[in-house]
Parts: structure tokens; sequence; C-alpha cells
């Protein structure tokens, strides 16, 4: 009853759905093509597609890939082999796509035969093949704020006869994490057992809050922020502060154990690398056991990224080589390190290190720091160079 049925009648993501935002602009044309949105769970994703196959007037096929089959597809391309009307695929979880399963949309999105749009928590553009990449565009949908979620709420009171404390009210919203789907069905759960909401009644069903607990926009993001900083700045008690904060606000242990890898190298990098190891580990760990018995887990990578030495020369490197490529230095690769090894030097004939030319130019991209084992790696290159 409350699916939105009209680009305004969906919440949250005016950067799309504003009568001026070129995504709605584009569907009003039907001139749409081949899109992926990414963004949080119960943010509108799926109704939003379903809002543009309406606009553009066209058949709406929802799929999911962890159980897409390839004849489904075919079945839905042979139906429409010939019509004057193309479908609408959309595909939930669309990062879970197989290489075979992509193979099988190329062609039709190729032709345009069909409008293929697809959904997914993760940003999909890092499972998708390249090929899939270049023909579609990405759009982001944002965290629903708490003043749009109560608005929807207010919506949803007005079409049905509710009594609700006020604090009940404040936790229905604040207690969602910016989660639409989760706060209307925790509002039809509570319903369910009785018509007057009370605060006690909504913490029965849902005893933790999905985020910090704060209304105010971001936090998510700010505690998030918080953890890695404390960690990057060695002070643990802080950091398991922080992670308690992150825990017991309801953020799932994926999320927290991606961050902690990213951190490895991102600041740990090889003054210690058995911090990308350990975090890896952690990451594989928490997605199998889960809560409560994750929070140890994350616990002992934090302290342990805490006390480990920093350095961010491997961040500092690739963003430089990076930004190197983006200025135009787009090297011949010499001969001798090609496939056809024309007067390559195998380093091994020579005690582990031969002068050979590897770069066209010279380029000084890696700064090693003299912390931790990046000072071993720093004496060793300086040895074997000799």
């Amino acid at each position: 009853m409350l699916r939105p049925t009209a680009f305004d009648d969906i919440i949250g993501q005016e950067h799309l759905t504003a009568f001026d935002a070129p995504l709605r602009i584009l569907c009003e044309k039907e001139a749409l093509g081949h899109s992926f949105f990414y963004g949080p769970a119960g943010v509108g994703k799926t109704s939003l597609s379903r809002v543009i196959a309406k606009v553009m007037q066209l058949p709406f096929y929802e799929l999911n890939a962890t159980s897409l089959k390839v004849e489904q597809l075919r079945k839905i391309f042979e139906q429409y082999k010939n019509a004057l009307q193309k479908p609408l695929i959309f595909i939930d979880e669309v990062h879970r796509l197989s290489k075979n399963q992509q193979e099988v949309l190329l062609p039709v999105m190729e032709n345009n035969s069909v409008l293929v749009i697809g959904a997914s928590t993760e940003n999909p553009f890092f499972s998708l093949t390249s090929a899939m990449r270049s023909r579609s565009m990405l759009f982001e949908l944002k965290t629903i704020t708490n003043s749009a979620l109560e608005k929807l709420l207010n919506t949803a009171m007005e079409s049905v006869n509710i009594e609700i404390d006020a604090d009940a009210k404040e936790y229905l919203v604040v207690s969602s994490g910016g989660d639409a789907r989760a706060m209307l069905k925790l509002l039809e759960f509570a319903l369910n057992v009785q018509s007057k909401l009370t605060l006690e009644l909504l913490k029965s069903l849902r005893p933790n809050a999905l985020q910090a607990g704060s209304s105010e926009a971001g936090v998510h993001y700010d505690l998030t922020s918080a953890l890695i900083k404390s960690i990057r700045g060695s002070d643990a008690d802080a950091a398991i502060y922080y992670l308690a904060r992150l825990i017991d606000g309801g953020e799932s242990a994926d999320f927290i154990a991606r961050r902690l890898v990213i951190l490895a190298s991102e600041d740990v990098g090889n003054a210690n690398p058995q911090a990308l190891t350990l975090t890896t580990s952690t990451l594989t760990s928490v997605s199998k056991i889960g809560y409560p018995e994750a929070r140890i887990i994350l616990a002992q990578a934090v302290i342990y990224l805490c006390a480990s030495p920093k350095s961010n020369a491997a961040y500092l490197a690739i963003n430089k080589a990076l930004q190197s490529v983006k200025d135009g230095n787009i090297l011949n690769i010499p001969k001798s390190i090609t496939q056809q090894n024309e007067g390559y030097l195998y380093p091994h004939d020579f005690g582990g290190y031969v002068e050979q030319e590897y770069l066209e130019k010279p380029f000084k991209f890696v700064k090693l720091k003299t912390i931790g084992y990046e000072k071993k790696m720093q004496e060793w290159l300086k040895i074997i160079k000799k």
C-alpha cells in the first residue's frame, strides 16, 4: 500500500527523483539506458526500478542474481524477440552475477532489446566485467534521513488507525538506521501485537537500533571515521570504544571487518605486512561466525592494528602512479620485459638482481618509510642493488 508509484512518492532520493534530476529526465524521455543502483538496504532501489518501469511503460521482470537461471533470461528474450515493446529486467544482488550470466546479458544490452537495471548494497562496478560497465550507468542511493523516514511514517499512520506514544514514534525512526523497509516492518509486526504502540513493545521486537541510535544524520559515517582515525592514531582505548558503539548500533560485522582490511593496507601497509593477513582472516571469520562472538574477533583485530607500526607508503605510491597515468604519462614498455623477452636479463642468473631498463623514463613513486618491516625492506633493496 505504501510502495511508491511515482517519482514524487519516493523519499530520500531527491538527487535521482526531483523533477530536474538527470535520471528522472531520462526516464520521462524514455531514454534511460542500462543502469545499476547501489546503496544501503531499504533505501528504495527496487521501488525506484518499479517506478521507472511504470513511467517508461515497460513490462517489469524482477529477478535475483543468487537464484537466476540463464534459461529464465533466454525465455524472456525469446518472448520479446520481435515485439515493439522491450521489457525491463531488474536484477537484485547484481554483484553476484556470474561471468556466464553476464555474457548472456551482453548481446541484448548491446542491441537494446531489453533494459537492464541491477541493484546491490555494494558498488557492483567492481564485480562486473568491463563490457557490462561500458554499456551502463551507475547511480548511488543514499541512506534515508530521519526526517524523510518520519514523513513516511506519518503517511503510514494516516492510512491506518494507530495510537503511538511520542517516544515510540521517535524510536521507530531513529532505530531504523535509514532503512525504510526496516521501519515499516517493525511497525507492521508491532500492529499485529496491539493497536497502541509503546516504546516497550517496539524494544521487545527490536532490542537494538540498526545504527548508533542518534537522530543526527551521518552518525554512521562519523562513528566509522572515528574508529579508523583512532586506529590510525594508535589509540586502542578510543578505537575499542567506537567499535563498541558500532556493534551496539547494529552495524554488520562484515562492514566493520572490510574497513579494517582497507586500513591494514592504507595505514599499516608494509610496516607490518601481517596486518593484512590478520584482517583478511578477521573478515572471513566474522562472516562465518556472526555476533555475538564476532565482537571478540573484531576487537582483537582493532587492538592489533592500533599496536602496529604505521606506513601509508603503498597508499601514496599507487595514488602517485595513477595520477601520473591520468596526466598522460603512457610509456612504451621496454622490449626486454615484454613477452618477446628481447634482451631480457634473468635476475636469478645474477644473484637476484641485475640492472636493466624497466621503465622508459625514470619515475619515483615508491618511498618506503624507516619504520617497522619497511625499514628492513628498504635496507634489503639497498644491499641487493650494490
